[in-house]
Order: C-alpha cells, then sequence, then structure tokens
C-alpha cells in the first residue's frame, strides 16, 4: 500500500469495526481449533500496522512479517514493546525455519500479491503440523471500488476463487465461508454511490472514518456473530474467511 494508507489505517484500526471485527473473528476460529501457549508462536503475514500482533502477544510469541518499511516502522516498536519481533520480508521466501509457527495468519493480504499461491506455500511450510492457517481476503468482484485501488488489490474474490487457490498439498481445508453478510448490502449502496457521485478532490473515504459509536458497535457485532456460528454458511458476503490446518 502507498505510505496514505498505512497512515489512514493507523488511525482508525483500534476502534473501527470492520477491523475489531475481523481480529475477533480469526481469534474464535483459532480458539475453536487451537490452544494456544505461551512458547506457541504466531506469525501474522502482512501484518500492516501491528494491531492484531499487540492483541495476541499475552498469549503466545508472535512475529509480523511485511515488506513494506512504514508498517515496519509502525509496528516494530508497539510489538517490541510486548515481546515481539518484526521481519522486513516478501512473503515469497521468509528467512524463517519450517515448521516454527503453530499459527499463521493472512488478513486481507492475498489480494494484493501477484503470485498469492507462493506465498501461501510459503506459508504453509512454516506452519507445524496440526497447525492453522486463517486466511481472509475481500470478496465480490462486482464490489471493486476505488478503495480496491487505492489499497493496491490486485483481485476480490469469489468463493470457488479462494478454494482453488487454498487447496495445497500439506492443508487440509476447514472452513471456507463468505463473512460480513450483513453489511452488505449497505456498502454495496455507499460503493454504487461513490461511483456515480465521485468527488472531483477526491475527499475523505467511508472506509477512512469510524461510524458514531452506535453504529459502530451493531456493525460490528453483525459482523463478528454469524461469522463465528459454524451452521451458517451465506451465499455472499462482503469478505471470505478459509480456516487451514496443516497436515
Amino acid at each position: 500500500m502507498d505510505s496514505a494508507e498505512y497512515t489512514k489505517l493507523e488511525k482508525i484500526d483500534r476502534l473501527h469495526w470492520f477491523y475489531r471485527g475481523k481480529r475477533a473473528i480469526v481469534r474464535y476460529w483459532i480458539d475453536r481449533y487451537v490452544s494456544l501457549q505461551p512458547d506457541d508462536l504466531l506469525i501474522d503475514a502482512g501484518m500492516g500496522t501491528g494491531s492484531w500482533l499487540v492483541e495476541m502477544s499475552p498469549v503466545c510469541r508472535t512475529i509480523g512479517l511485511d515488506d513494506h518499511e512504514e508498517s515496519i516502522a509502525l509496528a516494530g516498536p508497539r510489538l517490541r514493546a510486548v515481546g515481539g519481533a518484526v521481519l522486513l520480508t516478501g512473503l515469497h521466501e521468509v528467512n524463517l525455519p519450517d515448521c516454527c509457527a503453530t499459527v499463521v495468519t493472512m488478513m486481507d493480504v492475498l489480494e494484493h500479491l501477484d503470485d498469492e499461491e507462493s506465498a501461501l506455500r510459503e506459508m504453509i511450510r512454516l506452519t507445524k503440523p496440526g497447525g492453522l492457517l486463517v486466511i481472509t481476503v475481500p470478496a465480490l468482484r462486482w464490489l471493486w471500488s476505488e478503495w480496491d485501488v487505492a489499497v493496491h488489490h490486485r483481485r476480490r474474490y469469489q468463493r470457488p476463487d479462494l478454494l482453488r487457490t487454498v487447496r495445497q498439498p500439506g492443508v487440509e481445508l476447514l472452513r471456507c465461508a463468505y463473512i460480513n453478510f450483513a453489511a452488505l448490502l449497505p456498502i454495496a449502496l455507499v460503493r454504487r454511490w461513490q461511483k456515480i457521485f465521485r468527488t472531483a478532490d477526491g475527499g475523505a473515504r467511508a472506509e477512512d472514518k469510524v461510524p458514531n459509536k452506535f453504529i459502530n458497535e451493531a456493525l460490528y457485532h453483525s459482523f463478528v456473530a454469524p461469522a463465528c456460528w459454524d451452521w451458517f454458511n451465506p451465499p455472499a458476503g462482503v469478505s471470505l474467511l478459509a480456516v487451514l490446518r496443516r497436515t
């Protein structure tokens, strides 16, 4: 992403319903299958501002991977303050040993990569047998907007696209489902409005603002609760979640 995007994300990611909710969902699915211990290692690939790893630092050891200096500058001090570490690296070849991590997370990362399957295979290499890889990606090609362009997305995924990507040797698919179903219609309407009434001065995007407290909490709960129902497999959603176990 551009430097300006990291600055915008740093201002909102600890409060915004979407980022908070995404972390809560990923935490739920990790806890569903793995009981993390203090000696276990959690690697976050494409760590952004590092908020996820700061939240997880009381639970286990943490390392954040990113190939952007802006991410290292933002996340590094925060993570080192809680005993974590950062590594400036691309995701296709990481200087860490095989099977070193109990959990690897890739939260809205694959869509930024030209060769997402190669990066995923490298993350599989880092995951120990029985460990988890938890992945989120933006969903539905028809939701493509100027926001996707601004944050350098290469693609948005349909469920069959993600299934093809994650079916790699050495992993078992535990779950692949759309999430953020409740917000699909409002977000689709906002993005349609933005396309029709786009401002010439590139005014502030809706994605860069934290809604008022009531709306923020309502959106958070409508996002998190259904995504944690293992029986709920909606036909569409703003995002996709995949949970893989290393065999």
